[in-house]
C-alpha cells in the first residue's frame, strides 16, 4: 500500500507521506477524457508517454538489500528488481503458484504499488489461502517486501518489477479476482490529471483482467481525487459501485490502517474507500 504512488502506467509508487492536507471539492470536477490517455501524440516521429508515477531515489537498508541479491530470497522475486523491470513472458500469474500449496486456483489478488509493502504482507498473512501479487517499480520497496516474506514464510506472495499497466495487457482476460490500488499519487494540479491512474481508457484495461464478480478496491485521503474516482468509475460500463451509485464504502477489515492513515485521522483528515464489482 503506498501513499502516495500512482503507481504505474510506468506505474508505481513512491515514499508515503500524509503531511499534505486533504483538497477541497470546491473546485468542480472536470474530467475529459482526452487528458488520459496513456501516449500523447507530439509530431508525426515523435510519442510522448504520459506516466503516473514519478520514481524518486530513496535509501535502501540492508535487508531490503539482502533480499534483493540473496538467493533465500529468490522465490519470492518473479523478474529482475533493479532498473526497469523487464516483463517478458509474465502472461499468466496463476502459474506462479503452480508449485505452492494454494496452487494456481486459489482466489488471486493484484495489488498495484504497494510502497514499501507492510500493508501488502499483512493482508497476504492473514488470509494465507488467497495468492497475492505485488507490482512495484520502488526497489526499496520491493526488497523490503521480498525480506517481510522470506522471514515470515509466506508461500502466497509474489512480487514484480514494472508497469502494471503494461502487466495487466499482456493477461488473460477474466483473470484476477481483486485488484487494489491504495493511496495512488493524486496529481494534484489540472495540469497532470491526465497522470491520474483511475481514468476510462485505464480502466478498461484493468476490468478486462478481473474476472466476472471479482473487485477493483481503491482508497485515497485527497477528497477531490476521491470524487473525481467516483464520477469515473460510476460512469464506467462495466462496473457497478458495491455501496451503490455516488457512495464510498467503509474500510474493509481486510484491509490494513496504515500508520500514515492513523495519523491523519487524528488530525482530522478523511480517507474515502471504493469497491467495484465486474458485472
Amino acid at each position: 500500500m503506498s501513499q502516495h504512488s500512482d503507481i504505474n502506467d510506468n506505474l508505481n509508487s513512491t515514499d508515503t507521506t500524509d503531511e499534505q492536507t486533504p483538497n477541497s471539492t470546491s473546485e468542480p470536477i472536470d474530467i475529459d477524457n482526452s487528458t488520459n490517455q496513456e501516449i500523447e501524440p507530439t509530431s508525426d516521429k515523435h510519442i510522448r508517454i504520459v506516466n503516473t508515477f514519478m520514481k524518486r531515489r530513496t535509501h535502501m537498508n540492508k535487508n531490503a538489500e539482502l533480499a534483493l541479491t540473496a538467493p533465500e530470497f529468490s522465490e519470492y522475486l518473479v523478474n529482475n528488481s533493479f532498473g526497469d523491470g523487464d516483463l517478458t513472458g509474465i502472461d499468466n500469474l496463476r502459474t506462479l503458484f503452480a508449485d505452492s500449496p494454494n496452487g494456481p486456483d486459489a482466489p488471486l489478488t493484484v495489488e498495484i504499488g504497494f510502497g514499501l509493502g507492510d500493508s501488502f504482507i499483512e493482508m497476504a498473512a492473514a488470509d494465507p489461502t488467497r495468492n497475492f501479487v505485488g507490482v512495484e517499480v520502488h526497489e526499496p520497496g520491493i526488497g523490503k517486501c521480498a525480506y517481510m516474506a522470506g522471514t515470515q514464510d509466506l508461500s502466497n506472495v509474489k512480487i514484480i518489477n514494472g508497469d502494471a499497466i503494461q502487466l495487466l495487457k499482456q493477461l488473460p482476460e477474466n483473470h484476477i479476482d481483486r485488484i487494489q490500488l491504495y493511496f495512488p499519487d493524486p496529481w494534484q494540479k489540472k495540469r497532470h490529471y491526465k497522470r491520474r491512474f483511475v481514468s476510462p481508457e485505464r480502466m478498461t484495461i484493468v476490468t478486462r483482467s478481473l474476472k466476472q464478480g471479482g473487485w477493483f478496491h481503491t482508497a485515497t485521503d485527497w477528497e477531490h481525487y476521491a470524487f473525481w474516482m467516483v464520477e469515473v468509475l460510476d460512469g464506467f460500463a462495466g462496473l457497478t459501485n458495491k455501496a451503490g451509485t455516488g457512495n464510498f464504502t467503509e474500510r474493509p477489515d481486510f484491509r490494513p490502517m496504515t500508520k500514515f492513515e492513523r495519523r491523519g485521522l487524528d488530525r482530522g483528515h478523511g480517507v474515502w474507500d471504493l469497491i467495484y464489482i465486474k458485472d
